[in-house]
């Protein structure tokens, strides 16, 4: 595939290998095993790193850097397949074929057998790309080998190739022939021999065989023979039977490790257990020790935890860190044992738990203690609860998973302690410091919301399967563990409402809590919609419906439905909403989760907005936004979400003329105030002063709000509320012209509007809207075109980190949503007004100049309607037009082309070729743009203003593909029938590529070299092309 490495090639070759090598080596001698797995993993994700993986499966010493090479090939063909040539894909075929029937008589066993499979895994996935006469060679290859045409040693490997494609070949090589057992016997005999020495646990030969017994703890597939998994079981049986005495019992084992013993072995004990339970069921996993216990090894599993707990919590000193990572493996092994899946959501399993209640016992038992211990911390201290309490969610979702799987057991038990802190905090009011217990009813809260419901993540969430299949001996709701937990914590929260309760307890940390559980909650139990999932409409296995557990999903479904406590929960919620907004003004964090998550939520789901819009809370609630001047002190982003929050609730008005009105009433004020600042004579004079240009931008965070609140209900009212404001916009672009804060605010408005508007508007709107537009990118362009220049962007990517630059993304956001519908017309074959396409043109050209890369992360679609942009403007008759469209195209291949000599994507798939629905291959954007340049260069008519633009284009355009360059130079030739002509036309073709010394660089001096050849060219040709 690659040629031979010449010089730096080589000399970076082998320091890539010597990485590898090196890693390969900390990784077995357990040093620094982060860094190791990182060059690996960088070796595997690499584009295209086939002769690096060649060079080291033919040069290094090391069997483990050959192994991780020739994954790293599997990695990246199977990543990178769809981009690879066919004769590439051919050619990685053949080079692992040919690597192991060159050396079959390797000592290299599994080095040779993992070739093989990569080989038989690219093989079977470009069979049907091959060509009959391809697949013939490749199998004639193999039959020759299996023949032993070439010796014995070449038959077996061309047999081993043959058995890879079905994989049965790794059982014999790893586990046959006792294998397994000298390898646990010898680890058993240097515990033995060694048990005098503390240290021999961590030295390099123990270490490396613990590593592999980890290793082979994972096996599975079709190593396998297919016999319902009793090979697998018996396999994993026999490693745990290794493993067990470095863990069991789990006091024994922990204790000895807190008493100066190395932690290593434990640790790697805890790995193979995860190991097995990543390839095994819960059921089997807990079935494994009974073989070898009067237990199961979920008990093991549970005692080890327990443990771990302990000793994470009794930590002395920062050195002291084993029971963190050992608690951290463990709950892996729990997230894996205990995450649904499709088919455990259908049969709810009983194994496990009693362990799991157990543990989740000891979790809610050294939690809370630690939430009490660290009430009075300083927010700069105790560092290490802090980093906790930064990956806190993760931790409480493993925590969420073992607390359902024993729901029946834990549920109840967190009724129980939350029922005695609330009351313990009543006893001891004006008389004792509520701190301690109001932190542990702050962890309460978070656990308790993890626990009952899951993240919505963009969807609206389920009743946990778990807590539906559980409880089936609930009658009412009155009885059920989930509704009285639901309900003490609800009444708790509404406590908040009294003055006297919020002053005595509610602090603000505590009414985080509160507000996130309420947000979690509502947004799973508060009027939920009976999609009819879930257990009550699953099969069983003998194909009957699960009636057992009916009961307990309808109560859950129904206690605070539409018809039950649902509205009066509902009200209370937004009560609590506007406490916070105005009672803590001042708290960011609060806030943020009100207007980002709590409100949010409640505007998810028509049916809860038609009840919203009735409440008299809900009304309050807009009154304060329209009048309360408390919230005009929220920061922007707060009020853009309140504002969006409110007028999505229009929703659940009963007419659309009720729903408009309603966001007339609302957003009214906003415009008004908007227009009445922008016409004040003395403007100019107070514009700059920072309460007024706070002002200004809350009120066009909430004109934002609006608008990404558009619906089809609201459409009318919101494009009216756009257009009221349509002036004095243009008069604050002009005013604020050197706020880049308050242009970018308005900017993010208008794409807001255009983006939300778009879908619905009529002809004649359209042409308002787009007028508008049009001006607003006059306004802006007279501003800031040539602030920023092309030379300018090697700084681009750190200044990309501060705000200077949001205008710019913002004005890409229109210009993309301009080029969308019918708003601007690129398919039309008439000319358009040019001062309007010359300006948009003008932003256009300049923002592909200056953020390249941000187009690049465009979507197909979006990067689709920039490219008809460009299309359109080269082919038209404006000199202006055509000369920004092309310094555009110019940009684009630039980028790309600098990119790919990086080893960087680039423009990635846009660049790429396709093929349409109908099988037909597409060429990738750049190659259309090579193509449709030259044939208007060689045979349409235009300026020759344009030709040094049309170079500056064309350059790049051939730097980056210069094989399809050299295809359309040979269809041209190939065209002349004349033998004179078609001679003058080679030497022109040869001369505009090479001559002045051209190089296939793009550096200023190197275009000025290929301007003066494209001149040459054109003279030379141009004349002769055009007249036949």
């Amino acid at each position: 595939m690659q040629g031979v490495p010449e010089g730096g090639d080589l000399a970076r070759l082998h320091a890539t290998m010597q990485a590898v090598e090196d890693a390969c080596n900390s990784i077995q001698m357990h040093s620094n095993p982060s860094a190791a797995e990182a060059t690996l993993v960088s070796l595997r994700q690499s584009s295209k790193p086939y002769q690096t993986c060649r060079f080291i499966l033919e040069n290094s010493h090391l069997a483990n850097a050959k192994f991780q090479a020739a994954s790293a090939i599997r990695d990246a063909a199977i990543r990178e397949w769809g981009f690879l040539s066919l004769e590439e894909k051919q050619s990685l075929i053949t080079y692992c074929l040919c690597f192991i029937l060159r050396s079959p008589a390797s000592s290299e066993a599994y080095v040779q057998a993992k070739v093989s499979a990569v080989g038989a895994q690219l093989m079977k996935r470009g069979w049907l790309e091959f060509a009959d006469a391809d697949k013939e060679v490749f199998l004639a290859e193999i039959k020759r080998a299996v023949l032993g045409v070439h010796g014995s040693d070449v038959q077996y490997a061309g047999i081993n190739f043959l058995e890879s494609l079905p994989g049965p070949v790794w059982l014999e090589i790893l586990l046959s022939h006792g294998r397994v057992e000298w390898l646990l016997e010898f680890y058993k005999i240097m515990q033995q021999k060694f048990s005098w020495e503390s240290s021999w646990i961590d030295s390099p030969l123990a270490v490396s065989n613990r590593q592999l017994i980890v290793q082979l703890c994972s096996l599975t597939g079709t190593i396998f023979p297919s016999d319902d998994g009793q090979t697998q079981e018996k396999h994993l049986l026999q490693m745990l039977s290794g493993i067990i005495q470095w863990i069991d019992p789990p006091d024994v084992a922990c204790e000895a490790v807190r008493h100066g013993k190395s932690e290593s072995e434990l640790l790697d004990g805890f790995r193979a257990l995860l190991a097995i339970a990543t390839i095994t069921s819960r059921v089997v996993f807990d079935k494994l020790l009974k073989s070898l216990r009067p237990y199961g090894t979920l008990t093991l599993l549970s005692g080890l935890t327990c443990e771990a707990i302990k000793a994470r919590s009794s930590a002395s000193d920062e050195e002291e860190t084993w029971g963190v990572e050992a608690f951290d493996i463990l709950m892996d092994i729990w997230t894996v044992l205990l995450e649904p899946t499709e088919l455990s959501k259908n049969t709810p399993l009983p194994v496990g738990i009693t362990e799991a209640a157990a543990v989740f016992g000891t979790i809610l038992e050294y939690e809370l203690k630690a939430a009490a211990d660290s009430a009075y911390d300083e927010d700069d201290g105790h560092e290490q609860f802090r980093a906790y309490i930064l990956a806190r969610d993760d931790k409480l979702c493993s925590y969420a998973l073992i607390g359902r799987a024993a729901a029946e057991m834990t549920i109840p038990l967190l009724l129980k302690t939350f029922s005695e802190r609330v009351t313990l905090l009543d006893q001891g009011r004006g008389r004792t410091d509520p701190t301690r217990i109001l932190e542990e009813i702050y962890w309460l809260l978070m656990i308790t919301g993890h626990v009952l419901a899951d993240a919505g993540d963009g969807e609206t969430p389920l009743v946990p399967e778990a807590l539906q299949a559980q409880f089936s001996d609930v009658a009412s709701a009155t009885q059920h563990p989930v509704v009285l937990l639901s309900s003490s914590i609800l009444r708790f929260a509404e406590r908040c409402l009294d003055p006297e309760m919020r002053a005595s307890f509610f602090s603000p940390r505590l009414m985080e809590a509160v507000i996130w559980f309420l947000a979690r909650w509502a947004a799973t139990y508060l009027m939920p919609l009976d999609s009819g999932k879930g257990y009550s409409s699953m099969l069983g296995v003998e194909g009957q419906k699960l009636h057992s557990v009916l009961p307990s999903r309808e109560i859950l479904m129904s206690f605070c439905g539409e018809k039950n406590e649902g509205r009066t929960v509902l009200d209370n919620i937004i009560r609590i909403a506007i406490t916070t907004l105005i009672y803590w003004t001042g708290e960011k964090n609060l806030q943020e989760l009100t207007c980002f998550q709590l409100l949010p939520t409640l505007v998810s789901r028509r049916n809860i907005c038609s009840h919203l819009v009735t409440l008299e809370s809900w009304h309050e609630l807009a009154n304060s936004f329209v009048s309360n001047r408390m919230l005009f002190s929220m920061a922007g982003p707060l009020q853009r979400s309140l504002a969006d929050a409110l007028c999505r609730s229009a929703c659940g008005m009963s007419t659309m003329e009720a729903a408009n009105q309603y966001v007339r009433d609302l957003m009214g004020p906003v415009t008004s105030y908007l227009v009445d600042i922008s016409t004040k004579n003395e403007l100019k004079d107070v514009a700059q002063k920072a309460d007024a240009i706070f002002m200004v931008s809350c009120l066009l965070e909430r004109l934002r709000g609006a608008a990404r609140a558009t619906q089809p209900r609201t459409q009318r009212a919101i494009f009216d509320m756009g257009l009221s404001v349509m002036t004095p916009l243009l008069t604050l672009l002009e005013v604020y012209k050197n706020q880049s804060a308050v242009i970018y605010i308005l900017l993010k408005f208008v794409v807001d509007l255009v983006d939300g508007q778009v879908v619905f508007l009529e002809p004649s709107d359209t042409a308002v809207l787009f007028s508008f537009c049009v001006r607003l990118l006059q306004i802006y362009s007279s501003h800031n075109i040539g602030k920023i220049s092309l030379g300018s962007s090697s700084s681009l990517l750190g200044e990309a980190k501060t705000e200077k630059y949001k205008d710019l993304r913002a004005l890409l956001q229109l210009l993309t949503n301009l080029c969308s519908k019918d708003l601007v017309d690129f398919s039309s074959s008439g000319e358009v007004e040019s001062p309007n396409v010359a300006q948009y043109f003008s932003l256009l050209s300049h923002m592909l100049e200056v953020y390249p890369e941000k187009v690049a992360q465009l979507n197909p679609d979006a990067f689709g309607h920039i490219v008809a942009s460009l299309d359109f403007g080269i082919h038209q008759q404006d000199i202006e037009v055509v000369n920004m469209s092309l310094t555009a195209v110019s940009a684009l291949a630039t980028y790309h082309y600098k990119e790919r000599c990086l080893g960087k994507e680039g423009l990635g798939l846009h660049a790429a070729g396709y093929e349409d629905a109908d099988g037909k291959h597409k060429e990738g954007t750049l190659a259309s743009f090579l193509r449709s340049l030259l044939l208007l260069l060689l045979f349409e008519d235009y300026s020759v203003e344009l030709v040094g633009s049309a170079a500056d284009a064309l350059l790049p355009l051939i730097a980056c593909d210069p094989v399809l360059y050299q295809r359309l130079g040979h269809e041209l030739i190939e065209s002349q029938t004349d033998l004179l002509l078609r001679s003058r036309l080679v030497a022109a073709l040869q001369n505009l590529t090479s001559s002045n010394q051209l190089v296939l660089s793009l550096d200023r001096a190197n275009r000025q070299k290929f301007r003066k050849n494209l001149h040459y060219f054109l003279t030379e040709v141009c004349g002769f092309l055009r007249t036949i």
